[in-house]
C-alpha cells in the first residue's frame, strides 16, 4: 500500500515509520523545511525510544521517505492520513482545526483515483464531516473516501503501542474504504490486534472518552493519596488492592503531583466543549480538570511544608522535568507549575532531567540547570522527585545526603520506600504515605 502521512510531528512521525516497517511505501509529509531537512539526515526532532534507529532502517530500505510538497504522494497514495497538531484553542479551551482544515484543502486539489482520507489526529466529533464537507467543496469530482482512525499511543511506548496495540479503531461505514483500511493494518493480524469498525463519529468520540477516563483513574487515586495522608492508610496498597478488581485494572492508579502532557489536559477541555455545544454537561470530567489544575499548583506548598514552611533565600533540588520518564515532552508538566511555585515563594531552583532540559529552557528559563542529580542535590535545602526516571529510582542515598545542605526529599512519584529514607536520616515526605 501507499501511505501519505500529513505531518511529521509525534502521532505522524511515530505511525508513518511503523507502517513502512509493515512494508508498506510511506512519504511524510510537513512544511517545516528545517524539519524535512532534518529527518532526511537522520536526525529525529522528539525523543522517542527507538524511533531512530526505525526511521534509519526504514529509510534506508526506502519505504520511508520525507517531503515538503504532498502533491505528488497524494496523488500516488491509497490512504492519506492527517496527523497534524490540534492544540488547545486559546481562550476556549476547544481543540483548533485550523491545521486540519488547512490539509484537507491542500489534499483535496491532490486527489487521483480512489483515496481513504483519513483523520488521525485527534479531533472533536463531526470534524470527518467537515473534512469530508472542504474536500468536496475543493474537488466535486474526487473519488475520496474520509475516515477515523484515532491513535492511542504513550510517549515513550509508542512504537510497541502501534505494533502491539489494544485495538485499531476505524471510523467508516463505506466498504472499500474498510478494505484499504483492512489491508493498511493486515500485518497486524498475526498479533491479533483487535480492528473495530465504527461510525466516523463513533470513532472520534472514543479517543476522547478514552483520554478523560484515565485522566479520571490518576485525578481519582490522587484524591485518595490526600485522604490516606490524613487517615494514616498507604495509598499504594490501596491501589493494589482496587486494582487487583479485574473491573477496575491496576494501570493508571499511580498517585502523583497530577497529570500533564499532549493529550490528557487538552482532549479533557476539548470533551467539556464538545459536550457543552451540545447542551450535555460532563460534570465529572469538570470535576477532574479543575481537581488536577489545583493539584499542581498545591506542590510547591508540600515542598514548603516539607522544608520548614518558608523557602525564602532556600536552594531546592528538582530532579524530573518532563510529564512523565522516556519522553522530552514538556507540555502541560507538572514541574512547570511546581517550580514557578517555588520561584514565587522566594527558592533558588536547581534541576536535572536525562533528556529534556533543552525543552524545559524554553518554559523555564530562570532556573539553573545541572549535568546530574548530585551536582543538583549539592547546597540543597530540600529535594523534590518529580518525574519517575529509572535513573532516580537507585541513587546512593549516602552521597546524596553528603550533597545536600538538608536531608529532606519530597518524593511526588512515590519510588522510595519511607523507612529506607528514614534509614540513611532524610526527612521524607511522599505521596499518599505515611511522613518520616
Amino acid at each position: 500500500m501507499r501511505i501519505a502521512m500529513i505531518g511529521t510531528g509525534y502521532v505522524g512521525l511515530v505511525s508513518g515509520a511503523c507502517f513502512a516497517d509493515f512494508g508498506h511505501q510511506v512519504t511524510c509529509v510537513d512544511k517545516d523545511v528545517g524539519k524535512i531537512e532534518a529527518l532526511r539526515r537522520g536526525e529525529i526532532p522528539i525523543f522517542e525510544p527507538g524511533l531512530d534507529a526505525l526511521v534509519a532502517s526504514n529509510v534506508k530500505a526506502k519505504r520511508l521517505d520525507f517531503t515538503t510538497d504532498l502533491k505528488a504522494p497524494v496523488a500516488e497514495a491509497d490512504a492519506v492520513f492527517i496527523a497534524v497538531g490540534t492544540p488547545s484553542r486559546r481562550g476556549d479551551g476547544h481543540a483548533d482545526l485550523t491545521y486540519v482544515y488547512s490539509a484537507a484543502r491542500e489534499i483535496a486539489a491532490a486527489l487521483s483515483g480512489f483515496t481513504v482520507v483519513v483523520t488521525k489526529s485527534t479531533v472533536p466529533v463531526g470534524t470527518g464531516d467537515e473534512v469530508e464537507r472542504l474536500i468536496r467543496e475543493a474537488n466535486p469530482s474526487a473519488e475520496v473516501v474520509v475516515a477515523s482512525n484515532p491513535e492511542f499511543l504513550r510517549e515513550g511506548a509508542a512504537i510497541r503501542d502501534f505494533k502491539f496495540p489494544d485495538r485499531i479503531v476505524v471510523g467508516t461505514d463505506d466498504e472499500r474504504g474498510r478494505k484499504v483500511l483492512g489491508d493498511v493494518y493486515r500485518p497486524l493480524s498475526l498479533n491479533q490486534a483487535p480492528l473495530m469498525f465504527t461510525a466516523r463519529r463513533t470513532a472520534e468520540l472514543i479517543k476522547y472518552a478514552a483520554n478523560a477516563f484515565l485522566a479520571t483513574k490518576i485525578t481519582f487515586i490522587n484524591e485518595i493519596a490526600d485522604l490516606s495522608e490524613k487517615v494514616g492508610a498507604d495509598v499504594q496498597q490501596v491501589a493494589r488492592g482496587i486494582g487487583l478488581d479485574n473491573r477496575i485494572g491496576a494501570k493508571f492508579l499511580h498517585a502523583g503531583p497530577g497529570f500533564g502532557g499532549s493529550c490528557f489536559p487538552k482532549d479533557t477541555r476539548a470533551l467539556v466543549k464538545i459536550a457543552q455545544d451540545h447542551d450535555v454537561q460532563l460534570r465529572i470530567v469538570e470535576a477532574v480538570l479543575g481537581v488536577n489544575d489545583i493539584r499542581k499548583r498545591a506542590m510547591a506548598r508540600k515542598v514548603s511544608n516539607a522544608a520548614g514552611g518558608n523557602l525564602r533565600g532556600k536552594t531546592v533540588a528538582v530532579l524530573g522535568l518532563t510529564f512523565k520518564p522516556d519522553t522530552d515532552d514538556m507540555r502541560e508538566a507538572p514541574s512547570i507549575p511546581l517550580v514557578t511555585g517555588l520561584l514565587d515563594m522566594g527558592a533558588k531552583v536547581r534541576a536535572h532531567d536525562p533528556v529534556g532540559m533543552e525543552q524545559a529552557k524554553k518554559e523555564l528559563p530562570e532556573i539553573e540547570y545541572c549535568a546530574d542529580p548530585y551536582e543538583c542535590a549539592r547546597g540543597a535545602d530540600a529535594l523534590v522527585i518529580v518525574t519517575e526516571w529509572v535513573q532516580f529510582r537507585a541513587l546512593d542515598l549516602a552521597r546524596l545526603k553528603a550533597e545536600m545542605a538538608q536531608p529532606v526529599v519530597v518524593d511526588l512519584r512515590n519510588i522510595y520506600r519511607p523507612e529506607d529514607m528514614a534509614a540513611h536520616g532524610f526527612t521524607y515526605e511522599s505521596v499518599g504515605r505515611v511522613t518520616t
